[in-house]
């Protein structure tokens, strides 16, 4: 009785993930259409993978035909957060939550199920963690398998349109923060000076490398001049 209460709970605060994960993912299946792949291929990268950045970086690895240490070196500094979150959160994991269960978790982990899952003041179980993952993998999944059918369904005016909701969506992650911190403003900006200066002068460069050489050479940069305050953070 406990343990299916606990999953409810997990259910009832993964609804607001798993449909804005069903509008996110409905643009990736447009986007993966657009780069040829079919709707199975594009489903099945999402129901093993659950990174919307990491999987559009992917995306335009394979359809540039880049060689497997790309697309892996691609997803090492893409997903690298993920690894930092999982180890922060066993932190909150209970207890009696086995290593098998606690890998499960690490697949589920995203961006905002850590969110949730951190906020919480009691210990997470996994009963808990498993009922939070199973709305937003299902509305990952489900987003993308309608967004590849409509890609090969609609005019391709509105499937090209529709496809930048992805980029869209990354641009109401950085934007905020962007506004709030001018230490963040500095590194957008000149991640995207550097993406374009690549893509100019070394027109050769596939994207994948563009994506990883910006994001190593910027985060690195961004450490070095905006360092964080120890007392800051802790306070």
């Amino acid at each position: 009785m406990v343990k299916s209460g606990e999953f409810a709970r997990g259910m009832h605060d993964g609804i607001p993930i798993g449909l804005g994960y069903l509008s996110v993912s409905f643009a990736f299946g447009i986007q993966a259409i657009l780069l040829g792949l079919t709707p199975a291929q594009a489903v099945l990268i999402s129901m093993t993978n659950l990174t919307s950045a990491g999987q559009l970086a992917g995306l335009q690895v394979m359809a540039a035909g880049g060689p497997l240490f790309e697309m892996a070196l691609s997803q090492l500094v893409i997903n690298l957060r993920y690894a930092l979150m999982s180890l922060t959160l066993t932190q909150k994991f209970d207890a009696r939550m086995g290593r098998g269960k606690r890998m499960l978790a690490a697949f589920g982990n995203t961006d905002e199920i850590f969110a949730v899952s951190a906020s919480q003041k009691q210990s997470v179980t996994g009963t808990y963690f498993a009922g939070l993952v199973s709305l937003p993998y299902v509305g990952w999944t489900l987003g993308t398998l309608l967004g590849a059918l409509g890609g090969q369904l609609l005019p391709p005016a509105l499937t090209s349109a529709l496809g930048l909701a992805l980029y869209g969506m990354f641009l109401s992650i950085i934007i905020p923060p962007s506004k709030k911190h001018k230490n963040v403003l500095f590194v957008v900006a000149a991640a995207a000076v550097c993406s374009c200066a690549l893509a100019h002068f070394l027109p050769g460069l596939s994207g994948g490398m563009r994506i990883i050489v910006c994001a190593v050479v910027l985060a690195a940069l961004g450490a070095a001049l905006f360092p964080v305050d120890e007392k800051e953070e802790n306070a």
